[in-house]
């Protein structure tokens, strides 16, 4: 079925990805799963035997509640085709109530509380082994034959898979499931640093009893926090959520919207999966439901497939209200676009077409609008008013990253070249030609698209017009034809009206007595040696154009001349620290082939010089000005690589002291955390933006650091930071070379200029990444390579109309590895709507996520979190209330309607939401906060998707003898089953998670070992093993690492072991040990927050 939903990008970076399609459901063969009672159960038949059947407890809604057992699912809707879908009825609000308790409080049982969006007191935790839960099948069979109950709403039969027969069977069935009281969370571990084990020991698992919630779904690779054990322990996955019908909104067509196929009791049978032949043995076939079809189906209060209050025994009142089967899944969402939109190319000659999303693997063929590669946008059907702008509530954002990676059977951007009058441009608002612009009068003069004016054409461009107004030469001019495309930049696009020079690196190498010690100094001068052989060059050059120079430092800092003519590198110490410049020019700089022997020998000599150090304290902002003022004084741009290892504590300028204060978390004062602690490097940065002056910064800390500080410059030049905490080089020197590889070969355009121009109606008014801004329009970068993103935020200021639509171009000014000034111009055309159902059928929740995400990590340098997290909240409650009033057709306020391409918003926002910037762990640093929020702020929409929603794939299902990669599995506790392996990557860290009851043959296959307790949570590599299973993992691995921008630290993580807290840090739709909801319970708060709204 179409899922009218937003494109996603290809692969990341532009890398094919093979057998990338199929990222379907794992289909369970009919086998039953491991803990699933054998037996097909009978028809349920009332309440079990013995069972009392009180009134249902105060404050508990029934409309969180589960259907009652009599009335099939009423799925009732008024038109055939599928519409925005609806997840459940949740009835009556609560008439009354006090203030919700603090999170963490425990609640008198009945009493509903809502902490941190649990319901009641839903806990989602690890059991209590005092009272194993019972709990009968999550849905309830109905049989053809039987005779609903009759119900207020119109209902059609629905078929449930049967239930559990004996009591016993239930038990073993809800063992793994907590009520009711909220318990002592467990002690945190002693600490993983974001990834890696710190050195003291950490407790194990939390006792029975103990309720565990991890911190949230972000997390980089640095992890120190400990996570969630989700839901329900010991169950499986279950079908994959095809979808639930709603109403079309009036008067306009119906959209789209998803199946709901109701599975047996959970865990026991599955649904039909993508790629699985028939129904499950026993199963109903829900393809073809038994006797007439039902009508169209809107998911009504007694949809949701649960057992019946007055079934449920008194203790599991407050239990789970809805099965998580039944609300969207991103798993499902991501698959359906694979199979719809994975086997066309991606035609951007139509306006406004929303592309597939950045999960589905497509080929782009450029028509006129640039590559979602290059922009992605919140919605391609924007509102024609500010009005409906601010009634929808939906931000109006591109998400722009230049200089994209292209798969290689893309054709990247022509260069243009127009001599020395340079690019064609509007007379007025100075845009660059594009397909846009209408050319009139025989096609002597030209009307510019975005402000109206008529301008000459210059009489070397001119063409004649054919009969249809186009311009002969049309397809012969990249800048007539396509979205993308480059210009020469004239030496008036130029610094000083002067050509640039090739671009400089200078390696900064940190040599304090940690550097030394952790053998980090020795092992970046070895890379060195045979990594300049590598930096980036033009085309077809033989050579790059860049030269190098090299600076060591501590307390001081260390120059070397590596001149050609010279036998042996010379050293000249620059103690001055207070008062920094270069005490040489000449030898400085060098071209790497010319000086190679001098270069190759500094290099052995720097690890031996500073072998018996004993200096520990090192500055920081004077090597950053040595650099600046080295690329001053050779007049040219360039970047900096900076490898430094502990707090600049002594006394120089830029000197910082100590300041990470835990107890500040939570409090009005958390966003000093954020901030830096001087403005000493802002003013830096603006210097070394103006010289074109980069920073790239390598951390290796083993304690605080002040990244919130020293990220500054790298931030405001365009730059990256990596971050390997407890840096050991056995475990993280792969990928610490890896990322340095990459980093130094990547394309990168330097002293580098942005702006956005919009056609009369809207304008660009606020934008978030890396970079500088000296004026409201101008975007400077000292550097921008093929990884960063920039987003814009646009607001309304004037009407926009349906006819002409609405106009981006995004412009580039920059200087090419090779010295060449370039423009690089990409143009995108947006439709634009007076009704709000066109613009809710044309957004892209992935792109929303990332803005929002972006927005939110911005707003913590001002306001306290909590402010922060409640805005999000809002703003998606009220985008969604303005759906449910505008578009949908009129239902009952207990049904929760979601537009069909938002329908994962809720599920994505709450990961953002549980992220650590927002709700940090007990184990999160205040370092690694401040890293990931610098790093989220860059990020592409590719990114973002998997950084806040994992990918988690059952490697034991893999095809040894295909290509693809096995079908995903949601982010959740019980999907794991303890007889297989998974694999979970969210482009910072791959975990590799082994059940404690794989197969011996696997483990031997995979790890090299006999047993499970062999396996050693220290590889950072999986050994390389000649058989099919170890061959498929590995390459699985390279794959997905192929893919992200920076090297994936690899984590074994064994069931019950103390890394997995960790791991289930990561499980983001469970409850999470910081205290976020699972997805479920989130669900219900915004359902709430939305009927407050409408109400």
């Amino acid at each position: 079925m179409s899922v009218n939903q937003q494109a996603h990008t290809g692969p990341p970076y532009g890398q094919p990805q093979p057998g990338y399609q199929g990222y379907q459901q794992p289909a369970y063969g009919g086998q039953s799963l491991p803990g699933a009672p054998q037996s097909q159960y009978g028809a349920y038949n009332g309440p079990m035997p013995g069972y009392q059947q009180p009134v249902p407890p105060q404050g508990y809604f029934p409309s969180l509640g589960f259907p009652s057992k009599g009335s099939p699912v009423s799925l009732n809707s008024d038109t055939s085709s599928l519409a925005p879908n609806f997840i459940g009825p949740l009835r009556a609000p609560p008439t009354s109530g006090a203030p919700p308790p603090a999170s963490g409080a425990s609640h008198p049982s009945g009493h509903v509380a809502y902490s941190q969006f649990e319901h009641g007191d839903v806990q989602n935790g690890i059991p209590g082994s005092a009272a194993p839960m019972q709990r009968p099948p999550a849905s309830q069979p109905f049989l053809p034959g039987s005779a609903p109950t009759p119900v207020s709403q119109i209902s059609t039969f629905q078929q449930y898979g049967p239930p559990p027969a004996s009591v016993q069977q239930l038990r073993n069935h809800m063992a793994g499931m907590t009520i009711g009281c909220t318990a002592a969370s467990a002690p945190p571990p002693a600490g993983l640093g974001y990834g890696a084990p710190r050195p003291p020991a950490m407790p194990g698992p939390p006792l029975p009893g103990q309720t565990v919630a991890g911190p949230p779904s972000s997390q980089p690779n640095h992890v120190s926090s400990p996570p969630p054990p989700s839901t329900m322990a010991g169950l499986h996955p279950g079908p994959p959520m095809s979808g639930l019908h709603g109403p079309p909104p009036p008067t306009h067509p119906p959209q789209p919207g998803y199946q709901m196929q109701q599975n047996g009791s959970f865990g026991q049978m599955r649904g039909p999966q993508p790629n699985y032949g028939g129904a499950y043995p026993g199963a109903p076939n829900y393809g073809t439901p038994p006797g007439p079809p039902p009508p169209p189906k809107r998911l009504d209060p007694d949809s949701i497939p649960s057992p019946q209050l007055n079934e449920l025994p008194p203790q599991q009142k407050p239990r789970h209200r809805i099965d998580p089967d039944a609300i969207p899944s991103p798993i499902q969402v991501i698959e359906d676009d694979r199979n719809n939109r994975g086997s066309e190319p991606f035609v951007t000659g139509v306006r406004g077409q929303v592309p597939p999303l950045v999960t589905t693997n497509f080929l782009v063929k450029d028509q006129g609008n640039a590559s979602p590669r290059y922009i992605r946008c919140t919605s391609y059907n924007i509102p024609c008013t500010s009005d409906m702008a601010k009634q929808s509530q939906v931000p109006l954002a591109a998400v722009i990253k230049p200089l994209a990676t292209l798969p290689p059977e893309e054709t990247l951007p022509y260069l243009v070249d127009h001599g020395e009058s340079g690019p064609v441009r509007c007379n007025r608002c100075k845009a660059y030609m594009c397909p846009f612009m209408q050319f009139i009068e025989g096609g002597r003069r030209f009307q510019c698209c975005f402000c109206s004016c008529v301008t000459e054409v210059p009489p070397h461009y001119f063409q004649h017009l054919d009969h249809t107004g186009k311009r002969v030469d049309f397809y012969d001019r990249p800048e007539l034809s396509l979205g993308s495309y480059e210009f020469l930049a004239t030496v008036d696009y130029c610094k000083n009206n002067k050509f640039p020079s090739p671009p400089a690196f200078i390696f900064m190498i940190d040599v304090s007595y940690n550097a030394v010690k952790s053998g980090l100094v020795r092992l970046i001068c070895e890379e060195l040696k045979s990594l300049l052989d590598y930096l980036p060059r033009e085309g077809n050059m033989e050579e790059s154009a860049i030269r190098v120079g090299f600076v060591t430092y501590n307390k001081v800092l260390h120059f070397y001349n590596v001149k050609s003519s010279l036998a042996q590198p010379q050293m000249m110490v620059v103690s001055d620290v207070a008062d920094m410049f270069v005490p040489l020019l000449d030898g400085f700089l060098v071209n790497v082939n010319e000086s190679r022997t001098v270069i190759a020998s500094l290099l052995d000599q720097i690890p031996e010089m500073f072998a018996d150090t004993r200096e520990t304290e090192t500055v920081f902002a004077p090597v950053i000005q040595a650099g600046l003022e080295a690329l001053k004084a050779a007049e040219c741009a360039g970047k900096l690589f900076i490898f430094h290892t502990s707090l600049p504590i002594a006394e120089a300028p830029g000197k910082l002291k100590n300041r990470d204060d835990r107890k500040l978390i939570n409090t009005d004062k958390e966003k000093t955390l954020f901030q830096p602690q001087t403005s000493f490097y802002n003013n830096l940065a603006k210097d070394c933006v103006a010289q074109g002056c980069c920073v790239d910064l390598f951390l290796f800390p083993n304690q605080y650091l002040d990244v919130a500080t020293l990220g500054v410059v790298p931030y405001q030049t365009g730059g990256s930071i990596y971050k390997y905490a407890y840096f050991q080089l056995e475990t993280d020197q792969y990928r610490f070379l890896n990322d340095l590889r990459r980093d130094v070969q990547k394309e990168v355009g330097f002293d580098a200029v942005m702006r956005v121009r919009t056609s009369t109606g809207i304008r660009a008014t606020d934008f978030f990444g890396a970079f500088y801004m000296s004026n409201t329009t101008d975007v400077e970068m000292a550097g921008l390579d093929c990884d960063k993103t920039i987003t814009v935020e646009f607001k309304h200021d004037d009407k926009l109309s349906e006819d002409s639509g609405a106009l981006l171009q995004c412009a580039l000014l920059y200087t090419s590895c090779a010295g060449q000034r370039r423009l690089r111009i990409h143009n995108l055309s947006l439709n634009c709507c007076t009704q709000l159902a066109d613009l809710y059928r044309n957004c892209e929740t992935d792109t929303l996520i990332n803005y929002l995400a972006k927005y939110a990590y911005r707003g913590v340098l001002s306001s306290p979190v909590k402010t922060v997290r409640d805005a999000l909240i809002n703003q998606c409650a009220q985008i969604l209330a303005c759906y449910r009033k505008n578009c949908a057709s009129p239902s009952s306020a207990g049904q929760l309607i979601l537009p069909e391409c938002m329908k994962l918003l809720p599920v994505y926002l709450n990961c953002v939401l549980k992220s650590d910037v927002l709700q940090p762990g007990p184990e999160v640093t205040t370092d690694d906060r401040a890293y990931i929020r610098q790093l989220v702020t860059s990020m592409d929409v590719a990114e973002t998707n998997v950084f806040f929603y994992p990918r988690l794939l059952p490697l034991t299902k893999a095809d040894v003898d295909s290509d693809s990669l096995p079908a995903a599995i949601r982010n959740s506790e019980e999907r794991l089953s303890k007889g297989d392996i998974y694999l979970l990557e969210n482009g910072l860290n791959i975990f590799v998670w082994v059940g404690v009851n794989v197969q011996q043959g696997l483990i031997q296959n995979l790890f090299g070992v006999s047993s499970f307790s062999q396996i050693s949570n220290a590889l950072s590599t999986l050994p390389v093993l000649e058989n099919p299973f170890s061959k498929k993992v590995r390459s699985i691995v390279d794959m997905l690492q192929g893919q992200r921008s920076r090297y994936m630290k690899l984590i074994i993580v064994k069931q019950e072991d103390k890394l997995e807290m960790l791991f289930k840090h990561f499980l983001v739709e469970d409850k999470s040990l910081s205290g976020g909801a699972s997805y479920v319970d989130f669900l219900c708060h915004m359902h709430k927050e939305i009927r407050q709204l409408l109400s």
